[in-house]
């Protein structure tokens, strides 16, 4: 199946000082919208707290809610809807695993908030507590940098052992764009950074570099194939014939993660959202900035075709 026929001449690498551009100036403002935004969102899993979902039936509004959480000294916390409109589920996150009660004794945050809201609702069903100490937290947050960290790395070896430095470095570059660009992008929208956000851009970052290795077999089979031919030619020619294959891949991704997005409900829409920046901008790197570093790269430092 072809979406694009395979005799298409886009120039490709012609347009390589423009999107080479466009994405560094994307990654200025991300990282200028992370310090103005005053850093990443950390859900409990990085941040440590306690999160407590609760169903209310009886007649009421959320400030209701919040003024009975205020008055019954849970400590500090934050309150929000939460699934379908009229659902009267909430989120109330609070940053401490124990509160402190009126006698000075002290008792799992989730067991306080249970009490005090019982007394004001009756009808009230506890749906989720998850708690995480700060310790616990902090240890997560240096792990999953790790994670990332080490599997762009890995990857970095894979390419730089299966053709050359400088396919290496194009990807590697590639691949830091995306995970800048999605981790940007929950910066300024204030998005809480969880560990299947994590997991998600682990994901982003597998995606993106099977792509952009499809596109790289390509190219060095043209090079071998055509060595009298231009170098920018052969890019370009490469390109075009993955490009039917590229959109395929992209669209039913896409397809499948937008579903998750749209129906996937509340506990997995972060997760779905990075998934969902990932493929966008993974498919436009593969072509964008994969592949005019590595043709930068090969004007620069020739090489033997092998």
């Amino acid at each position: 199946m072809k979406l694009i026929k395979d005799d298409t001449h886009f120039d490709f690498l012609g347009k390589r000082k423009i999107s080479l551009s466009v994405s560094s100036l994307l990654i200025v403002l991300g990282f200028a919208g992370y310090f103005l935004m005053g850093g990443f969102k950390y859900g409990i899993d990085f941040s440590g707290g306690t999160l407590v979902q609760v169903q209310i039936n009886e007649s009421h509004d959320i400030s209701d809610v919040r003024a009975v959480l205020e008055d019954g000294n849970v400590g500090p916390f934050s309150l929000q809807s939460f699934g379908e409109e009229g659902a009267s589920e909430y989120l109330i996150i609070l940053q401490e695993a124990q509160s402190q009660t009126g006698d000075g004794e002290k008792t799992s945050a989730g067991a306080r908030v249970n009490k005090v809201l019982k007394e004001h609702f009756p009808s009230l069903a506890i749906r989720r507590v998850e708690s995480v100490g700060p310790k616990v937290g902090e240890e997560l947050k240096t792990a999953a940098t790790i994670a990332v960290l080490a599997s762009l790395a890995a990857i970095m070896l894979y390419i730089w052992l299966r053709f050359q430095w400088r396919y290496s470095i194009g990807a590697l570059i590639a691949l830091f764009h995306d995970v800048l660009l999605v981790l940007a992008v929950f910066a300024l929208t204030q998005k809480e950074i969880s560990l299947p956000v994590v997991a998600a851009v682990l994901t982003v970052a597998g995606y993106s570099i099977n792509d952009t290795i499809v596109i790289f077999d390509r190219i060095r089979e043209s090079l071998r194939r055509y060595q009298k031919r231009d170098l920018l030619d052969s890019f370009n020619l490469s390109l075009n014939q993955t490009l039917s294959r590229t959109v395929l891949t992209s669209a039913t991704t896409l397809f499948v993660v937008l579903s998750l997005y749209i129906f996937g409900g509340e506990i997995i829409n972060n997760f779905a959202f990075a998934l969902l920046l990932g493929v966008i901008v993974g498919t436009y790197s593969s072509v964008f900035v994969a592949a005019p570093m590595v043709f930068i790269l090969l004007k620069r430092f020739p090489a033997k075709l092998r």
